[in-house]
């Protein structure tokens, strides 16, 4: 599943680490150019939720750099907040002045928290839900929703304006119903920029160990009969990749499902 992306330019948001900075890596060795957005997060100390994935969300993206470039890849690491509305423009003319027009787009970024409209002080899995407020709908759909929806914006402005014809969840109430609005836009942009030579689709990774994977939640996905894998992040960008790639050229306006 190579696929072939030389002389291509993307933008990799959330490229900081887990399926982001594996999707950046993937598409560096497949020749091309990746400007790897991110924020940091500092979340609070929670008992349900490693060190390690809560460190990795603090951290810049120069190790992912630093590995891209030993490689011989070209990448290149910008931190935005996605929730402002001033991002998208900065993100793509930093691309476009390091390594030219951006002609792939991957949106990793997620503003998640853990969030119910029950009272529960935590969710199955030990790991501490907030209620939902006005405060916490607006961090999550800030990013996940409000955030994607700019990104493909001032891509497909760019790309129509060059005239470039390439083709290319319970007790998380907030944070799905964001990613459903993400997966509106995206099914939308696919039939909208159809004509313009882009292509878009929605990958839904399975259970991904970016780090947060417990042994809770190893038991879960062993006990559920609809989770089947803790997959690695670098087996979600494979298939990231390959829908980057020139060989998926006609695939469009899918929602894929990754078990």
């Amino acid at each position: 599943m190579d696929g072939v992306i030389h002389d291509h330019v993307a933008i990799v948001t959330g490229a900081n680490h887990g399926i982001g900075a594996a999707t950046a890596q993937a598409l560096a060795r497949r020749g091309c150019a990746v400007l790897c957005t991110f924020f940091r997060v500092a979340d609070p100390d929670d008992p349900g939720t490693p060190r390690a994935y809560r460190d990795n969300r603090a951290r810049d993206a120069a190790t992912v750099i630093a590995g891209i470039e030993a490689d011989g890849g070209a990448a290149a690491a910008v931190e935005a907040d996605l929730s402002d509305p001033a991002a998208p423009a900065l993100l793509f003319d930093t691309a476009e002045e390091r390594f030219g027009p951006v002609d792939i787009l991957v949106n990793n970024a997620t503003g998640w928290l853990a969030d119910s409209f029950a009272a529960a002080a935590t969710d199955r899995l030990g790991r501490t839900l907030e209620p939902v407020t006005a405060a916490s709908w607006r961090r999550q759909f800030s990013v996940d929703a409000m955030g994607a929806a700019l990104m493909i914006g001032e891509f497909a402005r760019r790309h129509i304006a060059r005239q470039a014809t390439w083709l290319g969840f319970p007790e998380e109430v907030s944070y799905g119903a964001a990613k459903a609005a993400q997966e509106n836009y995206t099914m939308s942009a696919a039939i909208e920029l159809a004509p313009y030579g882009i292509t878009a689709n929605m990958v839904h990774p399975p259970v991904t160990d970016t780090g947060w994977v417990t042994d809770a939640v190893r038991a879960h996905v062993a006990a559920s009969r609809t989770l089947i894998h803790i997959a690695a992040p670098g087996e979600v960008a494979e298939v990231i990749a390959y829908l980057a790639s020139d060989t998926a050229a006609l695939i469009t306006g899918n929602v894929i499902n990754l078990r």
